[in-house]
């Protein structure tokens, strides 16, 4: 094995003596086999994430041992494969001024080969808006969005997605047959349609739409002049790359974003996402200071009245947004005890008709629940996230079940345990999920 299985093998062995810990009784005491840590200690056999991770806790290491394995680089995400997701009878040609060209074509079986199939098709008009009369249109659209934010709670993203992306449209439209104020207000509402559209394709499992839908929000709102929805929009890459355990591109993007906006609920946002950064790479009290900083900038916003805009950027269904970054970060940082209270707060606060987002604070609670050892409280979340995970198909919340499935694995002989892996598993495969492209 590499230099870095060798000494880790070795900073464990020395770790454990110190603390007059047999070989077996560790074993016991971590729920490994003796085997097992006896070969990494000689370093024989590398060392998982989780096996450090619960290292790190029964040794109190402070997250020394998880430090030891070197972060790999993230791999690049493979670009969709065009040919199979567009094999469909309806295709919509959408024009940057609104119109549209429509395709529906029946290509079932026929009785001759002679027979044609049949196609129907029609163009839609480029959008041409009377002026001065938009700005009564954007209140509608402006409810349209919150009706999509709503509907992608209890939908799956990709249905949601293909609504967001006709408003967007729609609204691009408007804009080009607009002049002044309420062209630059359409425009930055085509941006927050953009921007929504970006989190339900990371949702949908695919990070290259995503980024792709995140880069037409930045330019849409610098369009209309709006700074700070296209420095939010570093933000929202910034969740992409801690989707990919990718810390160092989360922190430089988190920075970025706190160092150009001039809204404290923007840059309470920024040092969430750079905690989060910090915690993935184990540094303690690098991440409780940027938490320490969010919770002053959002109570700053708050007091303000700044949401960032409007409609307010950010989720404005986890209620308690702080409690869940904070849990989060406790679990990272392998402090679950303290993971749990938080999440456990967090997710009492979410609406119940918020099925994402409590399955997004539920999983990641199920996970610290099971590596803090209280599998029947673990159990029994995850029951309730795979329930409504099948219904929102969350690529981020089946990544944490992945993990909890791991995790899991540690108790072969626990009947619950092992119920709660099969129902994951069943859940994994009515979504289709391949965990490799969220990891």
């Amino acid at each position: 094995m590499g230099w870095t299985s060798a000494r880790f093998g070795d900073e464990l062995r020395r770790r454990r003596s110190e603390a007059r810990l047999s070989l077996r009784s560790f074993a016991e005491t971590i729920n490994f086999s003796q085997s097992h840590i006896s070969k990494v200690e000689r370093g024989l056999k590398n060392p998982s994430p989780e096996l450090a991770h619960v290292c790190d806790a029964a040794l109190n290491a402070h997250g020394e041992l998880s430090r030891l394995i070197a972060p790999k680089p993230p791999a690049e995400p493979a670009p969709p494969d065009i040919t199979s997701s567009w094999a469909v009878p309806w295709t919509l040609h959408l024009s940057p001024d609104g119109g549209n060209e429509f395709i529906a074509l029946d290509d079932g079986p026929r009785e001759s080969s002679l027979v044609k199939p049949a196609v129907m098709t029609w163009k839609g008009p480029p959008v041409a808006y009377p002026g001065g009369r938009c700005g009564l249109s954007l209140p509608h659209f402006h409810r349209l969005l919150d009706e999509y934010r709503a509907l992608g709670q209890l939908l799956g993203p990709a249905v949601v997605a293909q609504l967001v992306v006709a408003a967007t449209n729609a609204l691009r439209g408007i804009a080009r047959s607009t002049r002044g104020a309420d062209r630059d207000a359409t425009l930055a509402l085509a941006a927050r349609f953009a921007e929504y559209t970006g989190w339900m394709t990371q949702e949908a499992g695919n990070d290259v739409a995503s980024l792709w839908w995140t880069d037409q929000a930045a330019t849409l709102a610098e369009a209309a002049g709006d700074t700070e929805l296209a420095v939010y929009t570093l933000i929202r890459r910034a969740e992409v790359a801690l989707y990919r355990g990718d810390a160092y591109s989360l922190l430089e993007l988190a920075r970025g974003a706190a160092a150009r906006s001039h809204s404290p609920r923007i840059r309470g946002l920024a040092a969430q996402r750079e905690a989060q950064g910090h915690a993935l790479l184990r540094d303690d009290r690098a991440c409780m200071a940027a938490l320490e900083r969010s919770r002053e900038l959002m109570a700053q916003a708050l007091a303000a009245g700044d949401a960032g805009g409007e409609p307010a950027l950010g989720s404005v269904y986890l209620a308690r947004n702080a409690a869940f970054v904070s849990g989060w970060c406790l679990h990272d940082l392998g402090r679950d005890a303290a993971a749990v209270r938080a999440l456990e707060g967090g997710l009492d606060a979410i609406p119940p008709q918020a099925l994402r987002a409590r399955a997004r604070c539920g999983a990641r609670l199920a996970v610290a629940l099971a590596r803090s050892g209280e599998l029947e409280r673990a159990c029994a979340i995850a029951d309730m996230v795979t329930s409504s995970v099948t219904i929102v198909d969350s690529a981020t919340v089946r990544a944490d079940l992945h993990r909890l499935n791991h995790t899991l694995g540690r108790w072969p002989r626990d009947e619950v345990a092992r119920l709660t892996v099969s129902r994951i598993a069943a859940a994994m495969r009515v979504g289709g999920y391949h965990p490799q492209s969220n990891t």
